[in-house]
């Protein structure tokens, strides 16, 4: 059946699954599987184990896997962390796919989760096809007025070459950088996240791998979210690491 969705919001269950009723079971899963991974203890049999204790649904236990990482790479990952406030005048290399669906999503209405590394994640799954929303144009403008607005010297949008309608998001995300005088530059490749690990530039991505291999990153979405989509439907898994 083709995909009709116009929008990245969110799922018909997820105002059950994700109901103040059951954050603190959430919270206390996200605790117990940080706390295993911390331990050396493999992803998938951990997850499994924490969730069949809490009863968790599919979707419930995709949260808590994209929320929670180790004690380690906690610490790793805020040594490494730039405020976006800082960075004004240097370039960032974009995750493009995640930075646009998170910020697609969270202008949608979908669940974004903070995480204890402090970065917002959504639940969308783009499934090797990309597909544009109501959301997309505006979640570019977005991003764009950001940048502008921190004043970063240049920003290189990296692509996924294998994802289906990338070719098309390229031309849709530089006709908006050329109206709006960006200074950005759009790529396909293979493999973005090879590259931005490699990069000498400053990333924007919430990609685990990537933030755990890249040598500097900003929090992207999560700084655009907190100024300009304050209404946004936001659950902190993790409060305690933000104390």
């Amino acid at each position: 059946m083709p995909d009709k969705r116009s929008h990245r919001g969110p799922h018909p269950a997820d105002e059950k699954l994700f109901a103040p009723a059951a954050i603190p079971d959430l919270r206390s899963a996200l605790a117990d599987f940080s706390l295993l991974l911390t331990k050396g203890y493999a992803e998938k049999s951990s997850l499994k184990l924490v969730g069949d204790k809490f009863s968790l649904t599919e979707r419930q236990r995709l949260a808590v896997m994209r929320s929670a990482c180790s004690d380690g790479q906690r610490v790793s990952r805020s040594e490494h962390r730039i405020e976006a406030k800082n960075i004004a005048g240097q370039s960032v290399a974009v995750d493009g796919y995640n930075v646009l669906i998170t910020v697609e999503a969270a202008m949608s209405g979908g669940v974004i989760f903070a995480g204890r590394d402090g970065c917002f994640r959504d639940l969308a799954s783009i499934h090797g096809t990309y597909r544009k929303v109501t959301e997309t144009i505006p979640a570019v403008q977005m991003i764009g007025e950001f940048l502008n607005e921190i004043g970063i010297g240049q920003a290189l949008w990296l692509l996924d070459s294998p994802v289906s309608n990338s070719g098309r998001l390229k031309k849709l995300i530089g006709e908006l950088a050329d109206q709006n005088n960006w200074n950005w530059e759009v790529e396909l490749v293979l493999s973005p996240d090879a590259e931005l690990i490699k990069t000498d530039l400053i990333v924007a991505s919430s990609d685990s791998v990537i933030l755990d291999g890249c040598r500097r990153w900003v929090n992207l979405a999560t700084a655009i979210i907190g100024r300009k989509l304050p209404t946004a439907w936001v659950i902190d898994l993790a409060p305690q690491d933000r104390r």
